[in-house]
């Protein structure tokens, strides 16, 4: 870490320079990033319906088919 901190301290004017003009590049792309406005990029959800009320019946029947095809595996195993 102190050598870091060293090789800090002795930057040439080039380097100084360079580096500024990263920082000044990396400020300009972070402002002209787009962030999501939220009515657009909700588009794909049009046309969609929302889960009915029957949705635990299917989850109970799916609990109900993996518990069976375990219990037939573990019966034909013996």
């Amino acid at each position: 870490m102190a050598l870091f901190v060293k090789q800090e301290e002795n930057r040439s004017p080039m380097q100084e320079r360079i580096a500024a003009e990263l920082q000044e590049r990396a400020r300009q792309k972070a402002k002209e990033a787009e962030l999501p406005d939220g009515i657009t990029d909700s588009a794909y959800i049009k046309g969609t319906k929302q889960t009915s009320t029957l949705a635990w019946a299917w989850v109970a029947i799916g609990v109900i088919v993996v518990g069976l095809v375990i219990w037939l595996i573990i019966a034909t195993a013996k």
